[in-house]
């Protein structure tokens, strides 16, 4: 068995399947053409990724190919139906980068709340402004709306609840029942838009969730309430979120995601979200925690271990 790992992979994980797999190589910088041709010479049975995007031609260019895994939660990024037409198994590692995300969410509450970011910029440029600084309402007694309430969405749930607020949530699963708390109760969606204070997104990028947050949802929202974007950029319109933002008609939002998100070694990015004032956005690190690597790494190398000795694919998308 062959093993080619296309991204940046924790060095250990890259140990342990050295002592699974026959062959086991590592080349963080392949993508696109390189890519397809990469595995074409190679061959793997198991192609490893994160960030990059593994489309028909690749999946084509594998004559040997049976498994691809994505090491983090999401896989929109596979053609999962060319892969299915090749009988190539696609397989991720859920949950386990959802505390990291939930962590990184509860930090975006909080700057918005107190606008800790512009707190620091105004400090860097030895400015004094505590009388600005000071209009803060505080998230006790607020109430967080949740919309997608999987392993994040519950992980989410159970810190905005250590922090006294209330909490909303919606998922398209009928019968989830997620925690058992009397301030965590599930509601439809067009009331979690009217009601919360915060509303964070935590639902894939797929056809049904584009444009989830348009301008129609937005002008529910209450004016002092605030958005936060971690899932996928399509979930939200983004020309749609800046002219709510402009017009104040929410407070402020945070996104860690963008539409035509640069690579992750680009310099710069173009985002007209970045102009934006009230808009607090990270580099897509939700994921970014050592403690989510290790544990991403440790479901992989599970994966493939338990693909060698039984043939079966562990969290297959694509079964």
């Amino acid at each position: 068995m062959k093993v080619l790992i296309a991204d940046k992979f924790e060095a250990f994980g890259i140990a342990e399947l050295k002592k699974i797999a026959d062959e086991v190589t590592c080349e963080p910088e392949l993508k696109d053409e390189a890519l397809t041709k990469r595995v074409g010479e190679y061959d793997p049975t198991v192609l490893i990724v994160r960030s990059t995007k593994v489309g028909a031609d690749t999946l084509k260019a594998g004559k040997q190919l049976k498994v691809v895994i994505r090491a983090g939660s999401g896989y929109d990024t596979i053609d999962v139906k060319a892969a299915s037409e090749r009988g190539v198994k696609v397989s991720n590692c859920p949950g386990m980068n959802a505390v990291a995300v939930a962590e990184l969410v509860l930090g975006h509450m909080l700057n918005m709340d107190r606008r800790i970011a512009d707190n620091v910029a105004d400090l860097r440029a030895h400015k004094w402004n505590k009388k600005e600084y000071s209009k803060a309402r505080g998230l006790k007694g607020g109430t967080l709306g949740i919309v997608g309430m999987g392993r994040i969405g519950t992980e989410v749930a159970k810190r905005a609840l250590a922090f006294d607020m209330k909490v909303l949530w919606y998922d398209v699963i009928a019968d989830l029942k997620p925690l058992d708390h009397p301030n965590c109760k599930r509601a439809q969606l067009d009331q979690i838009f009217r009601e919360a204070d915060v509303i964070t997104l935590h639902v894939p990028g797929t056809g049904d969730t584009k444009h989830l947050v348009n301008a129609g949802r937005l002008a529910t929202m209450k004016p002092n309430a605030m958005l936060i974007n971690t899932s996928r950029a399509s979930v939200v319109d983004e020309p749609a979120l800046i002219a709510a933002l402009k017009e104040k008609k929410i407070r402020a939002a945070a996104v860690d995601v963008y539409e035509n998100e640069p690579a992750a070694d680009a310099k710069e990015i173009t985002s007209p979200l970045a102009d934006v004032a009230n808009l607090y956005g990270t580099h897509h690190i939700g994921a970014s925690t050592d403690q989510a690597q290790t544990a991403v790494a440790e479901e992989t190398v599970r994966i493939v271990a338990e693909f060698k000795k039984t043939g079966r694919v562990r969290n297959c998308v694509n079964p």
